[in-house]
């Protein structure tokens, strides 16, 4: 089952979250209602504006846990690589 690595935002340049998660759609429907207590919830953040895909779910949680320990520059770096507009990517189908 492949698991996803996300960094979520509340918007352009907002506060971030980076997750993991082996079933994106539905844990995006849990972010972006509010289904879930805690920090996503707290601070708005709800516009998923990365994603990355991996095989095996080890080795997403090792990614997830070296993202976070990144510089918050290279995060903004590694976000607008690949979604330049900061796009809810829920939007496009991806989750």
């Amino acid at each position: 089952m492949p698991a996803h690595v996300t960094i979520l935002a509340s918007r352009r340049n907002g506060t971030l979250y980076i997750g993991v998660t082996t079933d994106l759609p539905r844990r995006m429907f849990e972010h972006q209602n509010g289904l879930i207590s805690g920090f996503s919830t707290t601070h708005g953040v709800t516009r998923l504006v990365y994603a990355e895909e991996h095989a095996r779910i080890e080795d997403a949680i090792a990614r997830e846990k070296r993202l976070k320990t990144w510089k918050r520059a290279w995060k903004l770096d590694l976000i607008e690589a690949s979604n330049p507009d900061w796009l809810d990517l829920t939007a496009t189908g991806l989750a």
